[in-house]
């Protein structure tokens, strides 16, 4: 009896010591990784788990998803660390002078690890699962060790909504048995692939920008604690070894000697791992430092040591053969992430100390010795609307300006490339470059970045003063402004007496405000006219585009309370006549002011078109201005019967098989096509339509003999050309995103609003042929209209004296061609009001 007794006792110590045991993910989700992919719903429940399950774990829901999954980190330290994680945070920030936390004894290094931003790129939420095991484990002796000085955070899936797309995929078509034959579907994604969001973005592009929930809620938190080190796990091409830094040139130049060092540092711990385990892998090429709104560049401008991890495998699925002949799986994958995350935190324990100094130091200069040319950046107040705006990104980023300031000032202007005397408003919005933003504020706002290496990754210019269409000037020396913000106040409404009727509002048509505001009364029912001359009423200027609504054609007796209501609820000034009688110009009956329709609007997607600029549009139209948008798939647009649309928007894309006999005789009865891109490429030569490539008919020359020149040109033998230096020649033709001035005919209703020019951004040499006595050609560059960016000679010598915007009428319809894209990664917030004329004003 007392034998059996004693094996009871120990039976049950047994079992509460195997209970206080922490599950692995293979114990946990009763698979090994690698076997299959993991739902994120199942990642969640993992991270849940051990954050309960542990002292030294402590999980965060930060936000959730468009479709409602939720956004988590877990925090993983030391006990004490994890218990005054509030104390930590406030003690980091004050190193960059943005808080006035306590001392504490022993500050920890901070080491965020984000994975699987891109969707089908999932093996890094696999081994972000056993990072977390092992460096939460109590039996782990080196992590334990680790922790005593080192705070990691881990972001085990940056965009679930993407990753459940791409593994709903997969788990539906692969094989029981993986079939690693590249040529089978489960290689293969359906559009638009599981790398985008919800609405198609690249959350990876939008660090800076923050358009969509996610990345606003992730940079927030971001910028909450601020970490010393941030690594961005991705996948590549399933034929491509791993990749880890050092990064590949250009740099910014921003980036100091300490961020380049401990690159290398990191990179050189991660190559002794990959050596003893026989992985292939390279450094120093391809993924380079400059754009700012990566997952590596944006903490490199806080701060941060900012790196990217590229592991082989987009569309790899569980198991694939290589070009290599070499059969690549998942579990290979996720070891390799695995190795790099914790070798990644052995690196940061290690030169903890020398991490946060190096921070400080990065803060303190940031604040005592800003970098660029420029120590005060004035943003003049021609637009309260896109002040607000840009206001409102400085916000999410943490950098401070203010207004207040009245004084004559000599600085660089922006828009003629000069530099002169002008006079500082009390509007205009002044940043300081002496403050703890600095590095971040300096990329954002210098005029022309500095490209030391022109193959680069991604676009080569992205200065905010050009993208939200704001007169600047940077100045060398320190201007100081009084904190606090310009916001538009609410509806300011010049009333008519006593007992006068209101005849008609008016308001201005400057910014997408006022585009919301339009939407939401068309969603009322209430008709809105716009004015094609400008006229004066009521002791006012009103420009062309702006909006009237009459009482004729609205007689309802809530029309004033619905007027006002959506006015105050958007914030616009509104101006109430009594007579249609104006002051001076037409009067509010003339011909000259128009109705504008209530579209019904139609945008083609799926197959053929970019996810990315389908992602833009639907996103501007459901997110933005509240207006219903129906997409429909290209494939079935000879099914759908067109007159039930008023506006068809063709995004760019490739349309080999485009009905445009049918689109014609569409645009024919009244309707209207919107094509964007490679979609207005698509319409070159096409009967009917009159744009056309601007150099087509240059010499004179028919198409045969033009045919036999290039036939001739393709035979020449070019001395110049070297196979070793190809990707530098190719360079020639390449227009990694470059801004470019464009003069716009303003009095177009394509242009209401703008000034007689618009910054755009060109991605590519594509440019067309004035429309001449065809159309009207609302935006064309002449030979000064380069800015900023790199653009290949070749490409330069293309992009001048040419169109980028032209509307053609077409029977009782129109065509609007718009060959850049102005609704870019929605960072281009001056193109939103250019892209909403085309939708609302053009035609009417």
């Amino acid at each position: 009896m007392k034998k059996l007794y004693l094996l009871i006792v120990l039976l049950f110590c047994f079992c509460a010591v195997q209970a206080q045991k922490l599950q692995s993910p293979a114990e946990f989700l009763g698979y090994r990784l690698g076997e299959h992919f993991t739902f994120y719903s199942r990642i969640a429940d993992y991270f849940r788990y051990v954050a309960q399950a542990s002292k030294n774990v402590k999980l965060q829901q930060y936000g959730t998803t468009n479709e409602g999954r939720p956004l988590l980190v877990a925090f993983i330290g030391s006990e004490q660390n994890v218990n005054r994680l509030e104390v930590v945070r406030k003690y980091n920030l004050s190193l960059a002078g943005l808080d006035n936390g306590v001392a504490i004894n022993n500050p920890p290094v901070i080491v965020w690890l984000s994975y699987n931003v891109h969707g089908n790129e999932p093996s890094s939420s696999e081994a972000a699962m056993w990072t977390l095991y092992d460096v939460a484990n109590p039996e782990n002796a080196k992590t334990q060790a680790w922790l005593k000085n080192t705070l990691v955070i881990i972001d085990p899936c940056v965009n679930p909504d993407g990753r459940d797309r791409y593994v709903n995929y997969y788990n539906m078509v692969g094989d029981r048995i993986p079939d690693a034959n590249p040529a089978s579907r489960e290689h293969t994604e359906p559009w638009p692939g599981g790398r985008v969001n919800h609405y198609y973005f690249d959350l990876n592009r939008d660090w800076a920008w923050q358009t969509q929930k996610e990345t606003q809620a992730r940079v927030g938190l971001f910028n909450k604690w601020l970490p010393q080190i941030h690594v961005d796990f991705h996948e590549q091409g399933y034929n491509s070894p791993y990749y880890f830094a050092p990064a590949a040139e250009p740099f910014h130049k921003v980036i100091t000697a300490w961020q380049r060092e401990f690159q290398t540092i990191i990179g050189k711990n991660n190559a002794k791992l990959f050596d003893q385990n026989g992985w292939m892998y390279f450094t120093h090429e391809e993924f380079d430092l400059l754009y700012p709104s990566y997952g590596d560049t944006y903490p490199l401008y806080n701060g941060s040591i900012g790196m990217t991890y590229e592991q082989g495998g987009i569309s790899g699925g569980l198991a694939v053969i290589t070009a290599g002949n070499d059969t690549l799986t998942l579990a290979d994958r996720i070891a390799h992430h695995h190795a790099n995350s914790l070798s990644t935190i052995e690196t940061a324990s290690k030169y903890a100390q020398k991490a946060v100094d190096e921070f400080k130091k990065f803060y303190d200069n940031s604040r005592s010795n800003p970098p660029g040319d420029y120590k005060t950046y004035v943003i003049k107040n021609d637009n309260q609307d896109k002040i607000n705006a840009l206001g409102q990104l400085l916000d999410r980023n943490g950098i401070q300006y203010g207004f207040g300031v009245s004084r004559p000032a000599n600085g660089f202007n922006y828009f003629n490339l000069k530099t002169e005397n002008f006079n500082i408003g009390p509007n205009d919005m002044v940043i300081d470059a002496y403050q703890p933003k600095s590095v971040l504020a300096s990329v954002l706002l210098e005029p022309k970045t500095f490209v030391a290496d022109s193959n680069t990754y991604d676009i080569t210019a992205w200065s905010l003063p050009y993208a939200y269409g704001l007169k600047a000037y940077g100045l060398k020396e320190e201007v100081k402004a009084a904190d606090g913000k310009q916001t538009i106040s609410a509806l300011k409404a010049n009333v008519p007496a006593p007992g006068s009727p209101v005849y008609a509002y008016v308001s201005a048509w400057q910014s997408v405000e006022d585009v919301k505001f339009m939407a939401a009364l068309m969603k009322k029912n209430i008709r809105v006219r716009y004015a094609e001359m400008p006229f004066e009423a009521a002791g006012k200027k009103f420009s062309r585009g702006s909006i009237i609504i009459t009482r004729a054609g609205n007689s309802r007796p809530d029309f004033e309370q619905l007027v006002s209501g959506a006015a105050k609820e958007f914030k616009r000034e509104l101006t109430a006549l009594s007579s249609g009688f104006v002051d001076k110009g037409a009067d509010i009956g003339s011909k000259e002011v128009h109705l504008i329709a209530k579209p019904k609007v139609m945008l083609l997607s799926n197959e053929g078109t970019s996810s990315s600029n389908v992602g833009e549009i639907w996103h501007f139209f459901e997110q933005q201005i509240n207006y219903p948008l129906t997409l429909v798939r290209y494939q079935d647009l000879g099914k759908v019967k067109l007159s039930d649309f008023d506006v068809l928007i063709l995004p760019d894309g490739n349309y080999p098989d485009l009905p445009a006999d049918k689109l014609q005789a569409w645009v024919h009865d009244g309707g209207k096509l919107i094509a964007i891109g490679d979609g207005a490429a698509t319409l070159e030569d096409k009967k009917g339509f009159r744009i056309s490539g601007k150099d087509s008919d240059k010499d004179g020359k028919d198409d045969k003999d033009q045919k036999a020149d290039k036939d001739k040109k393709k035979k020449t033998i070019d001395d110049t050309r070297v196979y070793g230096e190809r990707e530098r020649q190719s360079l020639k033709t390449s227009v990694p995103g470059a801004i470019y001035k464009m003069r716009l005919d303003n009095t177009h209703p394509l242009a209401y609003g703008l000034p007689d020019y618009y910054y755009t951004l060109k991605l590519d040499d594509k440019i067309y042929a004035p429309l001449g006595d065809d159309g009207w050609s609302v935006g064309t560059i002449k030979k000064d209209g380069f800015v900023a960016g790199f653009v290949g000679q070749t490409s330069k010598n293309k992009i001048m004296d040419g169109m980028l915007l032209g509307v053609q009428p077409l029977g009782r319809g129109t065509v609007v061609y718009m060959v850049d894209d102005p609704l870019f990664r929605e960072l281009w917030e001056n193109g939103k009001l250019l892209f909403s004329n085309a939708v609302f004003m053009v035609g009417n």
